[in-house]
């Protein structure tokens, strides 16, 4: 799995950890070796501003996630034979969001950016969670996906 990181922020994080789930979370979800993802980390002006021109909504968001690829949930993309890498697209999140949801969740900060990381990838891989059922399937895919790292949900 590739996994380009990028930090232009100034939250404290732990970029290989980040690496390490989102590799994690790749092979989990059955995608082939050498799929890449990128994962950059932002501040809250950026992110508002992605989240304005991407989404139409005002304010700052925790994560964004911009996929190149179609995808289902179960369906990843699959490489052509002798083709490329498949890239499967962009996570960008706002570790000052994210700080603030944990603070109003009494969760802690690392497994609040854990969880955007699993969120943001699974959202690349056609997951969402617009109807309640798909938000049910969703939020018990993370539960499984973070729990491979030994994070558990309250």
């Amino acid at each position: 799995m590739i996994v380009v990181f990028g930090d232009e922020q100034d939250e404290p994080v732990i970029p290989d950890e980040l690496v390490r789930l989102a590799e994690v979370v790749m092979i989990a979800e059955g995608l082939d070796t050498g799929t890449g993802v990128s994962i950059t980390l932002v501040d809250e002006e950026t992110i508002a501003s992605l989240n304005r021109e991407h989404m139409g909504k005002t304010g700052p968001t925790d994560v964004l996630s911009f996929p190149i690829e179609d995808a289902a949930p179960g369906m990843p993309p699959r490489k052509a034979f002798d083709g490329p890498p498949v890239e499967i697209g962009d996570v960008v999140i706002a570790p000052s969001m994210v700080r603030s949801n944990a603070d109003r969740d009494s969760v802690a900060f690392e497994d609040e950016l854990a969880l955007m990381v699993v969120h943001g990838i699974l959202h690349l891989l056609g997951w969402d969670h617009v109807a309640e059922a798909d938000a049910v399937a969703m939020e018990r895919r993370e539960e499984e996906l973070l729990s491979l790292i030994g994070k558990v949900r309250a």
